[in-house]
């Protein structure tokens, strides 16, 4: 479908996308939910209120309760999208989500019939469409608890070979059931959030296992990057209610770029034995643009690889399973040089964020509106440049990759340093029709050092 508005045919915001997220505008100082299409920012409640001011004499009431059968609650939708969260607007429910964006899609539709509400109306055009520029984004959602899963297959076999070798890159669990952790809700934060260099304990030389280890407390040397999808969950259940899979889909508001943050030196040294502490917990980065669940399901493809062991029976689900979503890195020093480094793809997890549910769910812990679930780091499999993380590009500090500019200058990293910018891309579809995340972005400052 064509739009009134200009939409680059590469800009992740078409028609077809229209995501949820919140912001302040010009126009409206408070964050409130918005929407993206190209280069803009739509105010929802700036577009309900032009066309509840004009129902009596267009009859557009009529044509939005026609969007919206058995479900009509003015009062309940113009109050949820003018929060500062997507949390009350997520409980509405996947009905509503989708009749909002059906009648923003009508409204912004070049054959629209709704004409003089938005495409025909500069006044209120002025007042809900701004370029994205103009805007301050934030937070699109309150964090209610964080998981974090280790679906991505062929980081999982790399990572597992690096350090195990071979013949026991993948735990046997793996084959078996999503692996995860929980992590913490407090320092999720959104894209543009400058990252600080964490400090903790590290071991500088020797084995970690070795009784005699002794340890020094640094800015971390190993800071990386892990290129991940994140589900947000719309609404919970109860204490011991399970989730089975074929209804886990019900419970997802939508989707978001995410990147984990790790400091690999630090991790390395005190994960064992209960795991990622330090080391992963002082930042994890989400992209401002929510993709609405029903966006992506039409790029439901088969995993690239299948672990090749039938699942337990509460984790069986249809074979299309996972998204087919392109993904990149970006790498920008602080003097200016810019290169891709990883391209790679979503179809290469192996197991599903329904299967995630309801696995998460199995022993009766509740879900919370607001709960991220984390994909765990995707790479391909055709080496470095299909990697998600500089653990696995640089065989961890041993192989330095190129940053090459499209000047010629280049410079190598093993891990990210000081001023380095990572910008993280990620749509499904082609050209003119792209369901995409915008950009995921941050900086890396200094460490706050000495203590």
């Amino acid at each position: 479908m064509g739009s009134w508005v200009d939409i680059d045919p590469t800009s992740p915001f078409s028609l077809d996308n229209l995501p949820f997220g919140i912001a302040s505008t010009p126009n409206k100082g408070n964050p409130h939910v918005v929407t993206a299409i190209g280069s803009y920012v739509v105010s929802i409640g700036m577009v309900l209120d032009a066309i509840n001011k004009d129902e009596d004499k267009w009859g557009f009431d009529a044509a939005w309760m026609s969007l919206l059968p058995g479900i009509y609650d003015k009062g309940n939708l113009l109050s949820a999208v003018d929060q500062p969260t997507l949390g009350q607007f997520a409980i509405l429910g996947r009905a509503v989500h989708n009749t909002v964006r059906s009648a923003l899609r009508e409204l912004l539709s070049a054959n629209t019939s709704w004409g003089s509400i938005l495409r025909d109306n500069p006044n209120c055009q002025a007042m809900a469409i701004v370029p994205q520029s103009q805007v301050r984004m934030y937070m699109p959602f309150s964090v209610a608890n964080y998981t974090d899963f280790y679906a991505g297959y062929y980081h999982a076999r790399t990572v597992g070979a690096m350090f195990r070798g071979e013949d026991k890159a993948l735990q046997p669990n793996y084959l078996h059931l999503p692996v995860a952790y929980h992590g913490r809700a407090s320092s999720v934060v959104v894209s543009g959030t400058p990252v600080h260099r964490p400090v903790g304990q590290i071991l500088l030389e020797g084995d970690p296992t070795n009784p005699q280890a002794s340890p020094a407390t640094l800015p971390t040397q190993k800071l990386d990057l892990e290129l991940e999808l994140g589900c947000v969950v719309g609404f919970g259940t109860q204490l011991g209610e399970r989730v089975p899979v074929g209804k886990a889909n019900d419970y997802v508001f939508g989707y978001v770029l995410l990147n984990d943050w790790s400091a690999r030196d630090i991790q390395k040294w005190e994960y064992v034995p209960l795991g990622p502490f330090n080391g992963k917990n002082f930042v994890t980065m989400v992209s401002p643009w929510v993709v609405a669940a029903d966006a992506l399901e039409r790029f439901r493809v088969k995993p690239s690889v299948e672990l090749g062991v039938e699942p337990q029976e509460y984790l069986r689900q249809k074979e299309e399973r996972v998204f087919d979503i392109q993904l990149e890195v970006e790498l920008t020093t602080a003097d200016g040089i810019t290169s891709t480094i990883s391209r790679t793809n979503s179809k290469h997890l192996v197991w599903s964020f329904e299967q995630m549910i309801a696995h998460h769910t199995l022993g009766g812990c509740p879900l919370a509106a607001g709960d991220l679930l984390g994909s765990g780091t995707i790479s391909g499999p055709g080496g470095p440049g299909e990697a998600g993380c500089l653990l696995e590009m640089t065989r961890d500090g041993k192989q330095p990759i190129e940053v090459k500019g499209e000047d010629g200058r280049a410079v190598q990293r093993m891990y990210l340093e000081d001023g380095d910018t990572v910008t993280i891309r990620g749509w499904a579809g082609p050209d003119g029709g792209r369901i995409g995340f915008g950009e995921l972005v941050a900086k890396i400052e200094p460490a706050k050092w000495p203590l």
